[in-house]
């Protein structure tokens, strides 16, 4: 997706709803009918569960085929009704002007410091920004790129340093002089739409009281570099974004993520700032949806971040990322969140080890065996979840394109052949890195936060 430096300045509208439609019954809606098709789907894959039964016990043919079928399927449905049924409300106020505070953690960032300060002072926001730089241990000329954008930029830019690695160090003692009601933490590398934040404060204005943070959109700018950057273009533009306004739409984003998100201030000093953890932003997001209040998702606050070139890189982001959800899970139990939208998104996180471990140690085997001609454990019922996938891809590229990116001045790049590889064998990668990341916060490996 190309960045662009042209603010909109034209109010959005989401178009008449005739029909409203409570969040309560799209959530039973939806579940309605992803239960009705995991029925049809168990009626015909019998004769699969059958066969397969004669390999293995009854009871691991099960196990299997629920990991590899079943329960995709169910969550594939429910994720493609409720994208369906999602309206975006409409801003209460789309210009904004409370003052706010940008937090950049940054460690070695002197290529790219500079042109992330330069997007935050073209915004059109209205309000005052005031931006503080963590410089954590820096061994580059991040330090001196900060102090060029400082005299050369209209911005307010603050520099902090410190010493104690890790980011969660560095975003707390800048928290400790924030004397703004919002707070908004960025990674050092991403690029901010002119319009991005306006929209982002605008959905925490719009919001209700107990909504304590609102989750941007965060998209590729590196896309073009090689293929392996243009696979991970249509996992931020097609599969996060999905998964995000799923959340978003039942009010409880399970991760306020640190590339781009905004907070109250007072919230996240009530529990007590970024915790000390490897998925800092998804065990704090946790502990805010812990305390009774509601994140949100806003498509049209959108940033372009630097996505891994090589898949040493990708695997070591992805694995941080799994270790993070079974921190969060470790911390607060799915059955402990009191929000009953919250139970439910959090228990899906339960259950992914399980997916991952049934994709990674029984469908990609069973997959190379199919190649033989032994379809025990993938063959043609396996492929009734791809419609439903390809369903709910589609229906989000459509939002994205006539919703987000045409208001925005943005436009799709032509990447077809990333998105051939992303459909057929993104998850063949995803699902053993994550595997590799449980593992590695089973034993405790080190942690290293870039």
């Amino acid at each position: 997706m190309k960045p662009t430096l042209n603010p909109i300045h034209t109010k959005i509208s989401n178009g008449h709803r005739k029909i409203y439609i409570p969040i309560k019954a799209k959530f039973w809606i939806s579940h309605f009918c992803a239960f009705a098709w995991m029925c049809v789907s168990i009626y015909l894959a019998f004769p699969w569960l059958k066969d397969l039964s004669h390999i293995v016990s009854f009871p691991f043919a099960q196990l299997m085929i629920g990991g590899i079928s079943y329960l995709p399927g169910y969550m594939n449905a429910f994720l493609v009704i409720s994208l369906l049924l999602d309206r975006q409300p409409s801003f209460k106020n789309e210009f904004p002007n409370d003052p706010i505070t940008i937090l950049i953690a940054a460690h070695n960032e002197e290529e790219k410091i500079y042109n992330t300060l330069n997007y935050i002072d073209k915004q059109d926001y209205q309000g005052k920004i005031k931006v503080i730089v963590i410089n954590n241990g820096s061994t580059d000329q991040t330090v001196h790129e900060t102090w060029k954008a400082k005299k050369e930029l209209s911005i307010d830019i603050d520099l902090l340093n410190e010493e104690k690695p890790g980011k969660f160090h560095a975003l707390n003692k800048a928290l400790e002089v924030v004397t703004t009601p919002y707070v908004i933490t960025i990674d050092a590398d991403t690029l901010l739409h002119p319009s991005s934040i306006r929209y982002l404060v605008a959905r925490m204005k719009s919001s209700p009281k107990d909504v304590c943070a609102v989750a941007g959109s965060v998209l590729t700018k590196n896309s073009r570099e090689n293929l392996w950057t243009k696979i991970q273009e249509w996992d931020y533009f097609l599969g996060i974004a999905s998964i995000k306004r799923l959340q978003g739409l039942y009010q409880g984003t399970l991760v306020a993520q640190g590339a781009y998100s905004l907070y109250k201030t007072e919230c996240i000093q009530e529990v007590g700032g970024w915790p000390d953890a490897i998925g800092e932003d998804i065990v704090l997001t946790w502990r805010l949806l812990n305390k009774k209040w509601k994140v949100y998702f806003e498509p049209m606050a959108v940033s372009f971040t630097e996505v891994p070139s090589t898949l040493k890189h990708f695997v070591r982001q992805r694995a941080r990322w799994a270790r993070g959800m079974i921190e969060g899970l470790n911390e607060i139990k799915p059955w402990n969140q009191p929000q009953v939208y919250v139970k439910y998104l959090t228990s899906i996180n339960l259950i992914m080890p399980y997916l991952d471990l049934t994709y990674t140690l029984c469908w990609i085997p069973g997959l190379i065996l199919a190649f033989f001609g032994y379809h025990w454990i993938v063959g043609p019922m396996t492929l009734l979840v791809l419609p439903l996938t390809l369903l709910s891809y589609i229906i989000l590229y459509f939002y994205q394109r006539n919703f987000v990116f045409k208001p925005l001045s943005l436009r799709i790049r032509k990447n077809i052949l990333g998105f051939i590889v992303f459909i057929l064998g993104y998850q063949m990668i995803m699902s053993p890195v994550s595997v590799y990341g449980y593992i590695q916060e089973v034993f405790k490996f080190k942690r290293n936060w870039k």
